[in-house]
């Protein structure tokens, strides 16, 4: 770890208290003249740090950039995390995820970029992924779990998204089944967990899980149709998160909760937030249209739809390419 990566740790342990100079030149052994020069570096890329002349210095709330060592600093999982990867851009972190796997990276392992230029949706669709403004991340998963399980995932992920994203702002933070969360009736989050299954073991081999939250204020990033179903953090609750604390707090968050998956708990969460029950909604599964009312989900997180006949059909987020309430 060189000066500038030692400082940023100390900044980050020091959780928004002055250090003073000689103070970190001693805990990072060396020079004070070198703490001031690497102070001077993390500015030249963008850190923003308050020096106060008796008090030392401190990396400023207002500070946006991404680092791995404001991230590892805040994180407590036993298993994600094990190693954080910040990047300033990818086409999507997905892709890098998978591209990591194939030179053996562990299990664990966080991608996180500042920018997205070709961000990934469900069913091909784009993720807008502007500078500064999200989190785009990826977790690469060897699960230790039956294949049964596999299709948990994705709703176990929005849970502890949801509640990463409560712990560190006042919001109401809702779940659109199977993937997408939702505050004021706006979208700020997907998510999009991609798989392999190892057909002669009939094992879930390996699963990337990217999730994509909007977090600060996006302006005129997104076009006018966009800003009608899309949002941030910041534009619906005031809220100016530091992403490297909410991306620990997903880590955080995602490693409890799919330690536990099998025996699923967290539903009882999932089906609180759950948007589309109690509505009339429309689904396409395959070629099909049809409309019927959302009644819950099920113990495998399909939603459940009575249709006009009686009928109930559990739909599989892997069936169902669209649900929408009907106006």
């Amino acid at each position: 770890m060189n000066v500038k990566e030692s400082l940023l740790k100390a900044f980050a342990e020091a959780d928004g208290r002055y250090i003073s100079g000689t103070m970190l030149a001693e805990q990072l052994g060396v020079s004070r003249n070198a703490v001031w020069k690497a102070v001077k570096s993390l500015e030249s890329e963008g850190y923003i740090i308050d020096s106060v002349t008796a008090k030392g210095y401190r990396l400023s709330g207002a500070s946006n950039c991404l680092s791995e060592q404001l991230i590892s600093a805040k994180v407590n999982a036993s298993v994600l995390g094990s190693r954080i990867i910040v990047l300033d851009e990818t086409d999507s972190t997905n892709n890098y995820a998978k591209g990591a796997i194939e030179n053996g990276t562990e299990n664990g392992t966080v991608i996180v970029a500042d920018r997205q230029t070709a961000g990934k949706g469900r069913m091909g669709r784009s993720f807008i992924s502007p500078s500064g403004t999200g989190l785009y991340m990826s977790v690469i998963l060897r699960p230790e779990f039956s294949i049964q399980t596999a299709p948990l995932i994705t709703s176990a992920v929005a849970v502890a998204a949801a509640e990463a994203i409560e712990s560190l702002c006042k919001a109401d933070v809702r779940i659109k089944w199977v993937n997408d969360l939702y505050l004021n009736g706006k979208k700020i989050a997907g998510i999009l967990t991609e798989a392999s299954v190892n057909m002669e073991m009939r094992a879930l081999d390996i699963a990337v899980i990217g999730i994509g939250i909007n977090v600060r204020s996006i302006g005129d990033r997104f076009d006018e149709e966009l800003r009608q179903r899309a949002s941030s953090i910041q534009d619906e609750c005031g809220a100016v998160l530091d992403r490297n604390a909410l991306c620990a707090a997903v880590i955080n968050h995602l490693d409890v909760h799919l330690s536990k998956i099998e025996n699923r708990e967290y539903l009882r969460e999932y089906r609180r937030r759950e948007l589309l029950t109690g509505n009339l909604i429309t689904a396409n599964v395959g070629s099909e249209t049809f409309v019927g009312k959302a009644v819950g989900i099920d113990r495998n997180a399909n939603l459940m739809i009575e249709t006009e006949n009686g009928t109930v059909r559990s739909l599989s987020s892997g069936e169902a390419n669209l649900c929408r309430i009907v106006k």
